[in-house]
């Protein structure tokens, strides 16, 4: 008994002085405790830098050590509003929520609050104990508009890094969602048989990131018996099939933001969808077909005769001088020979490559320069003796000489020519079956009609 109280007494001094030193590194430990380091540190690189590893799986709130999921951010939202009554504007235009969190939530630790927040009084007309403050986290305040757009270039960077490396990638593997062919190389071949065999186009490769997750959504829709475009489920595949088919729906759903994320366009601009950027491109159309053009000065016509140098500002003064100088009246011959628009196209081809090539259309003699040409079609009186209408009116004609023929686009049609006059051209019409085709007429009962009836007919 002796021998174990003397040991009990010898160990209390002992276990009373561990006690205590225990008890100092205890307190040593709790004051210097924000000194010690646990993980690796870094210099932030840009202000969305953080001291957290990229790779975290949730985002702490921003005034206590309150975690939640990334994925799960509404939660985090309603947490600062309710607890600390902290409003964040605009959340949907902050690429990298996680990155935003953690540099305010570094800022509001070395600054008060009320540095960066707007703070907005609620029940301001009650009494002072039922008032309350809000406080307004947006872009307003310059840095924040500034972290916010430092988050956006480095989001479109690593996009525009990933769609390079995809576009880039030859060893994609995917199937085919309609006809299960498999198909290696590159993700553009599998997107291009899509669009080309089955009618399914999702839009050009070029313009698609992540493509992988992008055919691994659709086919889960898929699989789901769920239609890509109406996203309506069915009760089998072929019913899905036949529905997607008939209802023209091999296209996906473009109101449906879940899709966003694949397309490159979505990233170009802060908080703009494709839909935005679109209309904004519509938009300046439709501003410059609105603006004023009242001091707009048209040039002149600028027609060239037909046998000459001679540049006409109006088309009439033209006719004028062609018939005049020339002895050629355009207008005359369109209404003797009833001309259409189309043939008086094919005839003025037709005279601008004879002159051209420095041939007499009239007795197809050939000059050494345009000035004989002319010189002999004058003394010959050949520039008004066209040849037969089989000559000029062939298809060759219906492309024009000159690609600048500013004639060509003053020409009228008959239609509208009070001068013009209809022409009858006898064009048979043949049934399918032309073996007996002289029986044909002599039996056909269009034979027994007056000749005058048909005329008015």
């Amino acid at each position: 008994m002796a021998a174990s109280e003397t040991q009990g007494a010898a160990a209390g001094p002992e276990e009373h002085d561990a006690s205590r030193v225990g008890g100092s590194h205890g307190s040593v430990g709790s004051e210097d405790s924000k000194d010690c380091i646990l993980e690796p540190l870094s210099l932030p690189e840009r202000p969305g830098g953080t001291t957290t590893l990229e790779g975290s799986p949730s985002v702490p709130c921003i005034c206590c050590e309150e975690h939640f999921p990334v994925a799960e951010h509404d939660k985090l939202l309603k947490h600062m509003i309710i607890e600390h009554k902290i409003v964040i504007a605009d959340v949907k235009l902050v690429t990298d929520f996680q990155r935003y969190i953690l540099y305010w939530k570094k800022r509001f630790a070395e600054q008060p609050i009320t540095d960066f927040c707007s703070v907005i009084r609620i029940n301001s007309t009650a009494p002072l104990e039922e008032q309350d403050n809000y406080f307004l986290l947006c872009d307003v305040l310059p840095e924040d508009r500034i972290l916010r757009e430092e988050l956006q270039k480095q989001r479109l960077k690593e996009i525009l890094e990933q769609q390079q490396q995809e576009r880039n990638d030859t060893h994609f593997h995917g199937i085919c969602m309609f006809c299960n062919e498999e198909f290696l190389g590159n993700r553009s071949i599998l997107l291009n048989h899509m669009a080309r065999e089955h009618a399914f186009n999702i839009g050009l490769p070029d313009n698609i990131v992540n493509c992988r997750e992008f055919l691994c959504t659709l086919q889960k829709k898929l699989d789901n018996l769920q239609c890509l475009y109406c996203e309506k489920t069915f009760r089998d595949k072929n019913t899905l099939k036949d529905h997607m088919r008939k209802k023209q729906h091999r296209r996906i759903n473009p109101k449906n933001r879940d899709y966003d994320r694949f397309y490159v366009i979505n990233y170009l601009e802060l908080g703009k969808s494709w839909e935005e950027v679109q209309l904004e491109d519509d938009q300046e159309l439709l501003d410059h077909q609105e603006e004023d053009w009242s001091d707009w000065e048209e040039h002149p016509v600028s027609a060239v005769c037909l046998f000459c140098e001679k540049q006409a500002e109006t088309i009439e003064k033209l006719y004028i001088h062609m018939k005049d100088t020339h002895e050629f009246d355009l207008l005359k011959i369109k209404s003797e020979l009833g001309l259409s628009f189309y043939q008086q196209v094919k005839l003025v081809n037709f005279i601008r490559r004879q002159v051209h090539q420095c041939r007499c259309y009239g007795c197809n003699a050939k000059f050494k320069s345009k000035a004989d040409l002319r010189t002999h079609m004058e003394e010959a009186k050949h520039i008004s003796l066209l040849p037969e209408r089989k000559t000029w009116d062939q298809l060759e004609y219906y492309f024009p000489t000159y690609e600048n023929d500013t004639l060509l686009c003053t020409l009228s049609d008959n239609e509208n020519d009070p001068t013009g006059r209809e022409q009858i051209e006898d064009v048979p019409i043949y049934s399918e079956d032309t073996s007996k085709l002289q029986a044909l007429k002599q039996s056909s009962i269009l034979n027994q009609l007056p000749l005058q009836e048909c005329l008015k007919n």
